[in-house]
């Protein structure tokens, strides 16, 4: 039996943890252990929340006695699958079922879900679940609401008693108080991380709301553009259209994000990213890492075509060019609608240097600074006049391995485009 003194202390602690900003897997593990050290006989536990996220649907730690928590994310699509739709979960959302208990033993034994066939196998007796929704309708069950759902297991002998369960109630709604600034602050985090990117997001959760709010920085710009974006948009079926935008995109933004670069607006069709730096040494780590996004890109355009053409679609073509300087990284824009976003002459020179890709037919290109760090990878195309600049600049591209020019087209990608196009 639960000791009413020592569960009256854990949710005093529970009121603290809400008035700090605590971190919801250690507080998730210190309420389940002094739950079992208060006299609860809880040997497993897992919460489950919905979160904002454009991958994930829902998040969930799962608490073992033995072991600890664990932290997992569950994807969008599997709110369809299978195992969602056959759990408990499931059916108190699908008959708004506020609590739902099950005993796992002795006369009283009732196993209607698999994830309980399983709960049996490894010793439990006893199965309890209660949703408590955050803006105080428990009456009103939906897993897409905010909220916490947690499902609180037992292995002693004969189960919880009726003390233990008004126990756990108690105290999952002082858990949920707790939950719900660190949940709602997961999720603040997961919108600008997803519309700012994470350094830009960072700052603004860290104060910098005003317009002129930034700080210059040194970084190495990436520009990427989609070839014949205004005749694709012009031909193709809206849909078709934006399928290839995303395929492209993931080329381009998605090899930038995988090796750590910021990406920081999607103008039109345009992708521009940053991988900012301080020292010297971080400046050949800035490099490295934008050169080998850029080959992750070409790789990614290669195959996506492949498979493009081989279904009758349009191949991407796309030019990317890298330059590297000082930049300012901060909000721009009027008061009542704001950008974070990097602006100078290194921003403005780099969407030239991408523009002349198409001068030169190559994929991407760089500036000598960027190819100095790996020199045996590009090759001089010579010197060229960008517009708005006075002196000429030696551009460097991609030294090639194989005669193909991975995001430019080749002969028979032209062919294909034509065809489809007309």
């Amino acid at each position: 039996m639960a000791d009413n003194t020592l569960i009256t202390g854990i949710g005093e602690w529970l009121v603290d943890q809400a008035l700090s900003d605590p971190d919801i897997i250690e507080m998730f593990n210190a309420v389940s252990m002094r739950l079992y050290a208060a006299g609860v006989p809880v040997a497993r536990a897992r919460v489950v929340w919905p979160t904002l996220h454009p991958l994930f649907q829902a998040e969930t730690i799962l608490w073992r006695r033995e072991t600890g928590s664990e932290f997992e994310q569950f994807r969008h699509q599997d709110e369809r699958g299978e195992e969602y739709l056959r759990s408990p979960l499931h059916f108190m959302a699908e008959n708004n079922l506020p609590v739902l208990r099950r005993n796992l033993d002795g006369p009283n034994k009732l196993i209607d879900f698999p994830v309980l066939e399983e709960l049996v196998e490894q010793g439990f007796t006893d199965y309890l679940t209660i949703a408590t929704a955050f803006d105080g309708d428990d009456d009103a069950v939906d897993t897409g609401r905010a909220g916490l759902i947690v499902a609180w297991s037992s292995d002693r002998p004969g189960g919880f008693s009726d003390d233990d369960i008004a126990a756990l109630h108690k105290i999952q709604r002082r858990f949920a108080v707790a939950c719900k600034t660190a949940i709602q602050s997961r999720i603040a985090g997961n919108i600008v991380e997803t519309y700012l990117g994470k350094q830009a997001g960072r700052q603004v959760l860290d104060g910098a709301i005003k317009r002129g709010d930034g700080q210059e920085t040194q970084a190495v710009v990436w520009f990427s553009d989609l070839r014949d974006s205004t005749a694709l948009a012009d031909t193709m079926a809206s849909d078709a259209y934006f399928n290839l935008l995303n395929d492209y995109y993931e080329c381009t933004a998605g090899s930038a994000i995988k090796y750590g670069g910021e990406v920081l607006d999607f103008i039109g069709d345009a992708v521009l990213a940053i991988f900012p730096y301080t020292t010297e040494e971080d400046f050949s780590e800035a490099v490295r890492s934008a050169t080998a996004a850029l080959r992750e890109s070409e790789a990614l355009c290669l195959k996506l075509n492949d498979e493009r053409t081989g279904n009758g679609l349009v191949p991407i073509r796309f030019g990317v060019g890298l330059n590297t300087g000082k930049v300012m990284f901060g909000n721009i824009g009027v008061a009542e609608r704001l950008t974070f976003s990097v602006i100078g002459p290194t921003v403005n020179e780099v969407e030239r240097i991408e523009a002349m890709t198409k001068a030169v037919e190559c994929s991407a290109l760089v500036t000598r600074e960027i190819a100095a760090t790996e020199p045996d990878q590009w090759v001089s195309t010579g010197k060229h006049r960008l517009v708005g600049l006075s002196q000429e600049i030696e551009l460097f591209a991609p030294k090639p391995s194989d005669g193909k020019r991975p995001g430019t087209a080749t002969q028979a990608d032209e062919d294909a485009e034509s065809r489809l196009l007309n």
